[in-house]
C-alpha cells in the first residue's frame, strides 16, 4: 500500500477515535466503554418496563458478534441506542425488535451505525396503542385458499391448507382499531423485494437471517401508512433504517439522516493513477 493510501486509511480511522493500520483488529474496548458510560443517558430515556442497563448489555454483546460495528462512529452508536431507549426496543438479542447495523458511508469515509426496526418491534409498538385493537401478518402459500378484494367492500378470505402448503406466493398485514376502522394490505414476492433491494440492509442483518419476518414488517409498515399511528409508533417508522447522530433527547422528533451511496463492506482501497485510493 502507498504512502497516499495509508494516510487515506488513517484518515478514515481518525473519525471513530482511533488509526488503524490494514489487517488490525478495531478497537473495541474503546467503544464498549464509551456504551457503559452512557448509562445515565439511556436510564433517563427508557420507558419504565425497560432499563437502561439492559440495553447497554445487549449493545456490547452485538459489539463482540457483528463484524464491524466495532468500527462504528461513537455519534451513530449513541444515537442509535438512545433510538431504541426511547422507543423501548431492546438492540439485539433473542426478541427481534430492532437490529444495529453497520454500514459504510461513502461521503464520509466512516462506518455508521444505522437502526433497523424488527418484525417484532413494529407489532411491539403497534400494540402499545389504546386504539389497538388486532394486528397480523401471514404468508400465504400456493395451496392455501386465498381471496381478497380491494375498493369500496374490501374482502380478505386466508385458510391455510393442511399438510404441505407449497411456496410462498403473497404476503399480507391486517388490522383493526377500537374505534371500528380495519385495513390489510397485500404484498406479492416482486413487490418485497423491490422495497427490499431500496433498503439499506438488503443482503444483511434480519433480511439475511429472517427473510419472512421482515417481509410481514414490510407489509406492516405499508398498512401502518393508512392507519392512526402513536407517536412512539410514528417514531419508529420515520427512524427505520436510518442514521441519528444526535443522542440529545429531543433529537426522536428531528428528521434522522439517510446514508448515502453505503455498503457493508468498506471498499477495498487499491492505488490509482495518481496514488490516492479509489474504490
Amino acid at each position: 500500500m502507498t504512502t497516499n493510501a495509508r494516510n487515506a486509511v488513517a484518515r478514515r480511522a481518525e473519525n471513530v477515535g482511533q488509526v488503524q493500520q490494514a489487517g488490525e483488529q478495531p478497537a473495541q474496548p474503546d467503544l464498549a466503554s464509551f456504551v457503559n458510560s452512557m448509562g445515565g443517558e439511556l436510564a433517563r430515556a427508557v420507558p419504565k418496563h425497560l432499563t437502561g442497563d439492559r440495553i447497554a448489555r445487549i449493545a456490547l454483546t452485538s459489539l463482540r458478534t457483528t463484524r464491524h460495528l466495532p468500527e462504528c462512529t461513537l455519534e451513530s452508536f449513541a444515537g442509535a441506542l438512545m433510538s431504541c431507549a426511547q422507543l423501548g426496543l431492546e438492540p439485539g438479542g433473542p426478541a427481534g425488535e430492532a437490529y444495529l447495523l453497520p454500514f459504510f458511508n461513502r461521503k464520509k469515509g466512516v462506518y455508521e451505525v444505522q437502526l433497523v426496526i424488527g418484525y417484532q418491534g413494529m407489532v411491539k409498538l403497534f400494540w402499545q396503542s389504546p386504539m389497538a385493537r388486532h394486528l397480523d401478518a401471514q404468508a400465504v402459500k400456493e395451496n392455501d385458499h386465498f381471496e381478497y378484494e380491494y375498493g369500496l367492500n374490501p374482502k380478505l378470505e386466508h385458510r391455510p391448507a393442511r399438510g404441505n402448503r407449497g411456496q410462498t406466493i403473497a404476503y399480507y398485514a391486517v388490522a383493526t382499531m377500537t374505534n371500528g376502522g380495519a385495513g390489510f394490505v397485500v404484498m406479492f414476492p416482486n413487490d418485497i423485494e423491490e422495497i427490499r433491494k431500496r433498503s439499506k440492509a438488503k443482503d444483511d442483518g434480519p433480511w439475511l437471517t429472517d427473510y419472512d419476518a421482515m417481509a410481514k414488517k414490510t407489509c406492516i409498515r405499508q398498512l401502518f401508512k393508512t392507519l392512526p399511528k402513536s407517536s412512539e409508533l410514528a417514531r419508529a417508522v420515520a427512524h427505520d433504517e436510518t442514521v441519528r447522530i444526535d443522542r440529545s433527547l429531543d433529537a426522536i422528533d428531528a428528521a434522522p439522516e439517510w446514508i448515502p451511496g453505503e455498503t457493508v463492506e468498506r471498499p477495498e482501497l487499491t492505488a490509482g493513477a495518481t496514488g490516492e485510493p479509489t474504490e
